[in-house]
């Protein structure tokens, strides 16, 4: 990122950013600079009105103090100036444009000529140096003159400079303090959020008595973070009861799946079966071992839940292997895993979340491979398989409880990513394998490293 894009994002011009606090920074710093700015211009436009008046007021006074001295010396129809009242930069001209008293600055000669005849008051400038004015007159003898008065700019232009510097520096300093003083008040306003959305970040599913605690209502952050306490107690209170529900389910289940399942077994003994009833039998028997994999997987994770049992570490290859043990065809999968995949699960709970995808994948598939690796604080485990994939306006809908395309009861993917979830991981269909089957992942926190590992 350029700097000067850094620093766009820093005032909140960057559609990524979303801090409040520099927002309202950056909102009342520019508002401040506009509204010095503003002042400054105010400023400005009120001291060269004010400028220009005291040059005018000046050239007046100048010009009367110059006739009424005129005026006063004139004995005759000829004029008669006192040189007392010949400052530099006044000239006075008779009515035919002849120079009778001072002296005119060669620089500005060719405009005390053109003021000279002039028969009414004119006021003229020289660049931004000089302002000149030409005052007509005529004394009580009846006698007609000119008197032409030149005053310099400099030390108006002086005052105004200063003026702006002045200005320019009391507005800065009031706009970085400004920033400053809401930078400060901000933070600490903002503090108890900041705080909140870290604690927040920091919940699990397994955190449940955890609560912000600001203390009673007494301002709005105190009453946002009351208000979320009692959201959270709500949500505890139906958390435990979908533990206990699914807890209490499970265990009911399993009696009456038992008796079923030693039922079947008992009777596949028998040597007086048909074939036909013995196939039957077979398959209520794998039924029966199916649904007693999703009642233990259903308790593994309601324990899990209500022990934080996630916080045990396990083996991937470990599992993998043993679930390899139990599968048909096992010769067909493919293990390619890397050095030492640990997770920060359970072994129970990390077979649960694997073994769906594993039968999903040798069900549907010639060639599974099964690869791993650590990505950050998470485990990647990877099932590829070169069977007929999945369409991509199914790839979520696998996930649904119930939803199946190979005749089973559809819990499987369900279940696995329930209890990838579960600690904070995730099951979903990645893309299509280069050999045309599909690839799912299956993310689950890595655990910590031994001091061995280190």
């Amino acid at each position: 990122m350029t700097p000067l894009r850094r620093v766009a994002s820093w005032f909140g011009f960057g559609a990524d950013n979303l801090s409040y606090r520099r927002r309202l920074v950056s909102v009342t710093a520019i508002f401040g600079t506009t509204v010095a700015v503003l002042l400054v211009l105010v400023i400005q436009v009120a001291l060269s009105r004010s400028s220009h008046s005291a040059v005018v007021k000046v050239l007046d006074d100048r010009a009367d103090a110059v006739i009424s001295s005129a005026e006063a010396g004139t004995s005759s129809g000829l004029l008669a100036i006192p040189d007392a009242r010949m400052d530099p930069g006044v000239a006075v001209y008779d009515q035919t444009g002849a120079l009778v008293a001072g002296v005119v600055p060669p620089s500005q000669a060719h405009v005390f000529d053109e003021l000279s005849t002039t028969k009414v008051a004119r006021r003229t400038h020289i660049g931004d140096a000089f302002e000149l004015l030409g005052q007509p007159f005529t004394t009580p003898t009846g006698a007609h003159g000119v008197v032409v008065i030149s005053e310099r700019l400099d030390s108006y232009q002086e005052i105004i400079h200063g003026a702006l510097a002045i200005s320019v520096g009391i507005g800065g300093v009031i706009v970085v303090l400004a920033t400053i003083l809401v930078a400060w008040a901000s933070r600490r306003a903002l503090a108890p959020v900041a705080q909140m959305a870290h604690t927040a970040e920091a919940w699990s599913e397994h955190d449940l008595d955890r609560r912000f605690g600001l203390g009673p209502p007494s301002n709005e952050i105190r009453a946002l973070g009351h208000t979320l306490d009692r959201l959270l107690d709500r949500v505890r209170r139906a958390i435990l009861d979908e533990q206990r529900l699914t807890s209490e389910l499970a265990h009911e289940l399993r009696t009456p799946l038992t008796a079923v399942l030693a039922t079947a077994e008992v009777i596949s003994d028998r040597d007086d079966l048909d074939d036909e009833l013995r196939e039957d039998l077979g398959y209520i028997t794998a039924s029966c071992h199916d649904m007693a994999a999703t009642i233990t997987g259903l308790v593994d994770l309601a324990r899990s839940k209500a022990t934080g049992a996630h916080t045990d570490e396990a083996d991937v290859e470990a599992v993998v292997r043993a679930l390899l043990r139990d599968l048909p065809d096992a010769e067909r999968i493919e293990v390619a895993l890397a050095c030492d995949p640990r997770v920060a699960v359970t072994p129970a709970l990390a077979a649960r979340a694997i073994a769906p995808v594993l039968e999903n994948a040798v069900q549907h598939a010639d060639h599974v491979e099964i690869t791993a690796a650590q990505q950050g604080d998470w485990t990647l485990i990877r099932v590829a398989d070169n069977g007929p994939g999945v369409q991509e306006r199914d790839a979520e809908a696998i996930f649904v409880p119930g939803q199946t395309r190979s005749g089973g009861s559809g819990l499987g993917l369900a279940l696995a990513r329930r209890v990838a979830r579960s600690v904070g991981g995730d099951v979903t269909l990645q893309t299509r394998a280069p050999s045309g089957g599909a690839v799912f992942e299956i993310r689950l926190p890595a655990a910590a490293p031994t001091s061995a590992d280190q």
